[in-house]
């Protein structure tokens, strides 16, 4: 395969009840990223969107509604969606399609307007339990996460104050980020005195919905180094996706992550991920779900992310820096945007540009992960410098 670059990326600001509407959103954030390395849409072989369920925008074949906004006019086209694992599986599709030699490059786009979905999103991701064994429950995903939650703290013995400072780093980190939408500088007594929602779930444990879309630009080797001196390579992709039957599994540990991770470490080289891996994005709609991806990726043994967050190694000074860009739990959560929001953190933290959010250290490798569906999606990528 052909190596294959990330050269210019684009995030519009994530926010709740946009007056945008998702093609404009999407326009948005693919000018951005052709603007951020001198390209136009004529030097775009394709094009290829990741959107979560129709329901979000409230549009049948959102896909291809999307499709101009997005750039894809009379171009080469698709669209993807496996959940919250979205933002970072549409660059995947576009990284084949670059690395087969089908394109020289590709414009990816994510977005999501989940304003639009009324009374509430939840009402959307009620349709994903099974009709017959789940939905006459009338579940939520917030009390199927806390059942998740409980597992992973009742499996290592921690306690919701182990958790919560995981929420008090990414709104803290999401205060230097120009797309945040909930930055703010709490406390874990904030956190652990915040409205319970389904024990063991505090209202500040959550990400919010969101509305908000982001775009990266890529390119091949030869076409990367006409544009730039210094392109971010994707040395790594993989995916994976579980059953369906969330209550079947041991939910202490996502081993659909594990499976992912281990995909894209053997294709990008990395033997011991916990010592080569110089920063992370996992995905964080919940706050305990940042521990629970650490050791999914393999970062550190199971049970031991919630001591790496106590003795600071996941700050952005710490050995292992994880979500300094803020994460889901600061910037926002618009489903699809939130992975792609992540990819575009390790690319400008790999170039050096990412302002007051710069680990130190000047980083090489880095990753990208997100998680969809009912504990069965997992997608990461990894890039190098």
């Amino acid at each position: 395969m052909r190596r294959v670059a990330i050269v210019g990326a684009g995030i519009t600001k994530f926010v709740r009840r946009a007056q945008e509407t998702g093609k404009e959103l999407s326009y948005e954030a693919s000018k951005m990223a052709l603007d951020s390395c001198g390209l136009t849409l004529k030097d775009i072989d394709m094009v290829t969107l990741g959107t979560a369920p129709d329901a979000f925008d409230g549009v049948h074949m959102k896909g291809e509604w999307l499709s101009d906004g997005a750039g894809a006019w009379r171009k080469p086209y698709m669209r993807n969606f496996v959940g919250g694992g979205t933002g970072v599986f549409a660059p995947i599709h576009g990284f084949f399609h670059v690395a087969s030699g089908m394109a020289d490059s590709c414009l990816v786009v994510c977005e999501e307007k989940m304003s639009s979905c009324h009374p509430h999103p939840q009402g959307a991701f009620k349709t994903i339990f099974d009709h017959t064994l789940e939905q006459p429950l009338n579940p939520t995903l917030i009390w199927i996460f806390a059942l998740e939650m409980n597992r992973y703290m009742s499996r290592y013995g921690l306690t919701k104050k182990d958790i919560a400072p995981v929420s008090v780093k990414n709104k803290r980190n999401a205060l230097d980020h120009p797309a945040a939408q909930i930055a703010e500088n709490i406390t874990v007594e904030d956190v652990l005195n915040s409205e319970t929602l389904a024990w063991p779930v505090n209202r500040l444990d959550i990400s919010p919905a969101s509305d908000g879309a982001a775009a990266v630009v890529i390119m091949s080797e030869e076409k990367a180094k006409k544009i730039t001196d210094r392109p971010v390579w994707i040395a790594g992709v993989g995916w994976n996706i579980d059953t369906a039957y969330w209550a079947t599994k041991d939910l202490y540990y996502p081993r659909y992550v594990e499976k992912a991770a281990r995909q894209a470490y053997e294709m990008a080289g990395i033997k011991e991920p916990h010592k080569e891996i110089q920063v992370a994005e996992p995905y964080d709609p919940f706050s305990y779900k940042e521990l629970h991806h650490m050791e999914g990726l393999l970062l550190c043994k199971k049970g031991e992310a919630a001591k790496l967050l106590a003795d600071g190694v996941t700050q952005r000074t710490g050995n292992l820096p994880t979500c300094p860009s803020g994460g889901a739990l600061g910037v926002g959560n618009p489903i699809a945007a939130t992975g792609l929001m992540k990819i575009i953190e390790i690319f400008l933290q790999l170039r050096g540009e990412a302002g007051k959010r710069q680990i130190p250290g000047n980083p090489k490798v880095g990753l990208a992960q997100a998680w969809g569906d009912l504990m069965q999606v997992g997608t990461v990528v990894v890039m190098k410098s």
